[in-house]
């Protein structure tokens, strides 16, 4: 069984607030450098940078391929190698990784790894869409859209309008 969590108003008004957070705790997007990790943190990261633009001033936005650096490599099907894309240098600069989902913190972590062998930058915050919860890894997002309570059985799935036509956050039951 498949039920709905958040329709594209919910998740509208997480990337509004997600965008107020960032603005708020970094004074000011001067520094400011927002990178989506492949695939759907990507217009997730674009759709903030133009809030954060309506609000405060433009952001640049980077897109992060992580597929190299997963610790499951082996475990899983074979995995097409995207475009890693960043603005400019991200040195001395404050990174903000955006996510649709955070669970294990196993991605994250392959796109700390990612991040940092591009750069240095002066601090790397998180924004995720949903946090599920069951981390396997000490990763905490610094920005979150949604908190959803789910059983590690249970499967959280992002649909964002530009990859799959429509915005929504889905959880589906174990069978």
């Amino acid at each position: 069984m498949t039920r709905q969590v958040m329709d594209a108003g919910d998740v509208r008004r997480a990337v509004r607030r997600i965008a107020h957070e960032i603005i708020e705790r970094n004074r000011g997007v001067e520094d400011v450098v927002l990178v989506g990790v492949h695939t759907r943190g990507v217009p997730c990261a674009i759709r903030l940078a133009a809030d954060i633009a309506k609000i405060e001033a433009p952001v640049p936005v980077g897109e992060l391929d992580i597929a190299l650096y997963r610790d499951d490599l082996d475990l899983r099907p074979k995995t097409r190698v995207g475009a890693t894309r960043l603005p400019g240098p991200i040195d001395d600069r404050v990174v903000v990784l955006v996510d649709d989902v955070l669970f294990t913190g196993r991605t994250v972590r392959a796109a700390l790894d990612a991040l940092v062998d591009l750069g240095r930058p002066r601090r790397i915050e998180l924004a995720v869409l949903v946090d599920r919860g069951h981390r396997e890894l000490p990763i905490r997002p610094d920005y979150v859209g949604k908190n959803l309570p789910t059983s590690p059985d249970e499967r959280v799935s992002v649909a964002v309008e530009e990859i799959d036509g429509l915005d929504r956050v889905t959880i589906e039951e174990a069978s």
